[in-house]
């Protein structure tokens, strides 16, 4: 099998982003967006999803967490649409429901190629340790735009906010191994299309 890795660096007059990104890690990661709460999903999301990332961020954090966030969400949704290449012989749908204390979260994911984003979290709360707790939709938007996937994250249950994100990022993780692993059954794509 071919490596699935991919380098994107981004750099605006609002962030400068550099991301090095493996599909197939180990779930290692060096994470540095100047937002702890953040680095935190992040680290989570590729412990759980058994990626390899490096990242750093440098934002206009004087202004508030918006643009990093965002802009991180673009950068790791293009490294994932990059390391998937031409999806051959990937299963394209995976799913998950991951339980977090009093939490449960649920998200399916298909690497479609056709951007959308379903998005039911309820947090209570404006922010979560640094981060204001609306940008976490913004960094699934961006994420699934960019990476072309159809992406749905339901709350099933939940009180503690800092337990709902968390749950989201760890169950959106489990969704997509699951999703861009290999099954030897499909020989091309897994489309009527001949392509996805």
């Amino acid at each position: 099998m071919e490596s699935r890795t991919s380098t994107v660096n981004r750099k605006t007059k609002e962030t400068d982003i550099k991301l090095e990104f493996n599909l197939d890690g180990k779930g290692n990661s060096q994470i540095e967006t100047g937002i702890g709460f953040f680095n935190h999903m992040l680290d989570s999301f590729t412990r759980h999803g058994f990626f390899d990332m490096k990242l750093t961020v440098k934002g206009d954090l004087y202004v508030d967490s918006h643009h990093t966030v965002e802009d991180t969400g673009i950068a790791l949704g293009q490294a994932i649409k990059n390391a998937l290449g031409d999806k051959k012989g990937i299963r394209r749908y995976g799913s998950c429901m991951i339980p977090m204390d009093e939490s449960l979260i649920c998200c399916a994911v298909d690497l479609s190629g056709r951007p959308f984003l379903s998005y039911d979290l309820k947090f209570d709360n404006d922010k979560v340790g640094y981060i204001d707790t609306e940008l976490i939709k913004e960094f699934f938007y961006a994420l699934s735009y960019n990476a072309g996937m159809n992406l749905h994250i339901k709350m099933l249950s939940g009180e503690n906010n800092h337990h709902i994100a968390e749950a989201a990022f760890k169950a959106f993780a489990k969704a997509l191994d699951e999703a861009s692993g290999y099954d030897t059954r499909v020989q091309d794509v897994l489309s009527t299309k001949g392509i996805i």
